[in-house]
C-alpha cells in the first residue's frame, strides 16, 4: 500500500491492488469542503484516469461522516466556493471520474456531501448514515448535482419528494430505492466498498471503464442511435489483446492475466 504526500492533510490517499481510497480528512469540520480540498481531489482523480495500474476509486470521510458538503466557515472567512475549474463542485460533482468511484457513507451525508455521493457510481452506507438535500429549507436549491441526478436514481416522484421537502433518507430506505448497493454495520462501510473496489478491480480495464462511458454518456442519445453511438466507445475494446485473453482463459480454465491492452 501507497500513501500520498497529501496524507497529512486533508485528504489522504492509499493505494492497494489498483484500488485509490480517497479518505476527507477533516472531522473536526464534519469533512466539509474548502477550495484547497476540492482542489486536492480534483487533481487526484485527474492523475488516477491517467494511471493505468488505477482501476477503482473509494472516497470516504473520517471520523465516522461522509461529508457535510461545503465548508461554510470556510466561504465566510476567503468568499472562495469549493469549485474546480476542471471538475466543477467538491471536485467532482460537475465531472465525476472515468475510473469507477464508490462512496464509502458513514454517518450524514447531507446537502453537498449527498451531491457528492450521487456523483459516485456505487454506494455502501453504514446503517445509520442519512442522506438528504436540504436546500429549500434554507433558501436554496441543490444546484450541486442534486436536482440532475437524484432524478436518474430513483423514480422522479420520489425524487420530487425529497428536493421539494428536504426530508432526509436513511440508509435502509435508499436501498428500498435502489440508490444504495448495500447497508452494512455502522463502522463497516470501508470495507464492504473495498470488497466491491476488488471485485471490480478484477476484471478487464479497459472494459470496465468502457462500460462506464457507456452507462454514464447513453443517458441522452436518441433511441435510433444508441447502438450507433455506443460501438464508438467499445470497438477497442472487443479488438483488445484483453478481450484476446479473456477467451483464452476461459478455454484453459484459468484466470485472466490482464494488460489494459
Amino acid at each position: 500500500m501507497t500513501a500520498s504526500p497529501l496524507a497529512a492533510g486533508a485528504l489522504q490517499v492509499e493505494r492497494e491492488d489498483g484500488i485509490v481510497v480517497l479518505t476527507v480528512n477533516r472531522p473536526e469540520r464534519r469533512n466539509a469542503i474548502d477550495l484547497p480540498t476540492a482542489r486536492a481531489i480534483a487533481t487526484v482523480l485527474d492523475e488516477v484516469d491517467a494511471d493505468p495500474q488505477a482501476r477503482v476509486i473509494v472516497l470516504t470521510g473520517a471520523g465516522g461522516t461522509f461529508s457535510a458538503g461545503m465548508d461554510l466557515r470556510a466561504y465566510a472567512e476567503t468568499g472562495e466556493r469549493p469549485i474546480d475549474e476542471r471538475r466543477g463542485g467538491f471536485g467532482i460533482v460537475a465531472r465525476p471520474p472515468a475510473t469507477p468511484i464508490i462512496a464509502a457513507v458513514e454517518g450524514p451525508a447531507l446537502g453537498g456531501g449527498f451531491e457528492i455521493a450521487l456523483a459516485c457510481d456505487l454506494i455502501v452506507a453504514g446503517e445509520s448514515a442519512v442522506f438528504g438535500l436540504p436546500e429549500v429549507r434554507r433558501g436554496l436549491v441543490a444546484s450541486g448535482g442534486g436536482m440532475l441526478r437524484l432524478p436518474q436514481r430513483i423514480p422522479r416522484n420520489l425524487a420530487a419528494e425529497a428536493l421539494l421537502t428536504g426530508r432526509p433518507l436513511t440508509a435502509v430506505r435508499c436501498a428500498e430505492l435502489g440508490l444504495v448497493n448495500a447497508v452494512v454495520p455502522d463502522g463497516q462501510a470501508l470495507a464492504r466498498a473495498r470488497e466491491l473496489a476488488a471485485e471490480i478491480a478484477a476484471n478487464a480495464p479497459l472494459a470496465v471503464v468502457a462500460a462506464k462511458a457507456v452507462m454514464t454518456q447513453s443517458q441522452d442519445w436518441p433511441l435510433d442511435e444508441q447502438f450507433e453511438r455506443q460501438e464508438t466507445l467499445i470497438a477497442h475494446v472487443r479488438n483488445s489483446e484483453d478481450a484476446r485473453e479473456g477467451a483464452r482463459a476461459f478455454a484453459e480454465k484459468r484466470p485472466p492475466r490482464w494488460t489494459g491492452r
